[in-house]
């Protein structure tokens, strides 16, 4: 219907079906149902950010690292006049006309009216070693990312390039994430969660195994304690509609908010590059 109605140039109309076969074959996925391919692109958010604040400090920018923010109140001393909002943070209080909040999952500690809107939720990733037999069957990494989809979540995976940019040591590496579905209760005890020091361990069992069990012969025998090279969790800002808030706060004139990404955005994946996103159906 899409392509029915869309010039087939254009970015949602762009997209292939692959059968089980087909999927199988290119993607190397055997026991998967089919696939969706479409145009899509990954990028460092780590790289992008530092990029973005080095701009911004040679315009003037005051990066404050490690203050924390404790509170956002209208300005109530005379010594603030023409600022409305006085926060307080871990190194004292700053006077501001305009506060943005990309507070993502941890807004409402700051703005208790978005309590319940913006829920945090604790996800967690892995950095492995593709199999012997992947990596003699794409010696120069996977091409495509993928999201391996079934009936209560996905996993999302990214290779890592061969590109300079690229560390050696880490190119070809593969970046999987998710198996919040697979835990007790469908991962209800991440929800609300903002602790990102630490595992939890049914799903680093979990994570493990996601990458063997899904490219099955294709990924070939390796030792699994030393398949993982790294592992992390991160809070993300879940919204009961998926949609994030951004623009002007309600009844809080010159306080801007941009958060409740859903996931998006939250870790740092590969180095930039135009490549095919890979919807692969279990």
């Amino acid at each position: 219907m899409i392509q029915k109605n869309l010039d087939t140039k254009e970015g949602a109309a762009d997209y292939s079906i692959y059968n089980s076969e087909e999927t199988a074959s290119r993607f190397l996925t055997p026991g998967a149902v089919g696939a969706f391919g479409f145009q899509a692109g990954s990028i460092s958010a780590y790289k992008f950010t530092i990029g973005l604040l080095k701009i911004c400090l040679s315009k003037g920018l005051h990066l404050h690292t490690m203050t924390a923010v404790n509170s956002v109140k209208a300005a109530q001393s005379a010594l603030q006049e023409g600022f409305r909002y006085e926060l307080q943070t871990s190194e004292g209080p700053i006077s501001a006309d305009t506060v943005i909040f990309a507070t993502n999952g941890y807004t409402a500690h700051l703005l208790p009216q978005m309590q319940g809107k913006i829920v945090p939720l604790r996800g967690q990733v892995t950095a492995q070693k593709p199999g012997p037999k992947l990596r003699e069957l794409r010696p120069h990494s996977l091409d495509t990312t993928y999201s391996f989809i079934y009936g209560t979540g996905y996993e999302y995976m990214i290779p890592r390039p061969f590109l300079p940019f690229v560390p050696a040591s880490g190119a070809g590496d593969i970046i999987i994430g998710g198996g919040i579905a697979r835990l007790p209760n469908e991962g209800l005890s991440e929800f609300g969660n903002t602790d990102d020091t630490e595992l939890n361990l049914q799903n680093s069992a979990y994570l493990r195994e996601t990458l063997k069990t899904y490219f099955a012969e294709n990924w070939g025998d390796d030792e699994p304690k030393e398949r993982v090279k790294k592992e992390w969790t991160g809070v993300m800002g879940i919204t009961g509609d998926g949609v994030p808030y951004v623009g002007e706060v309600p009844g809080m004139k010159g306080c801007w908010i941009s958060a409740g990404f859903n996931g998006h955005g939250t870790f740092s994946l590969t180095s930039v590059r135009l490549i095919k996103y890979e919807m692969v159906h279990y």
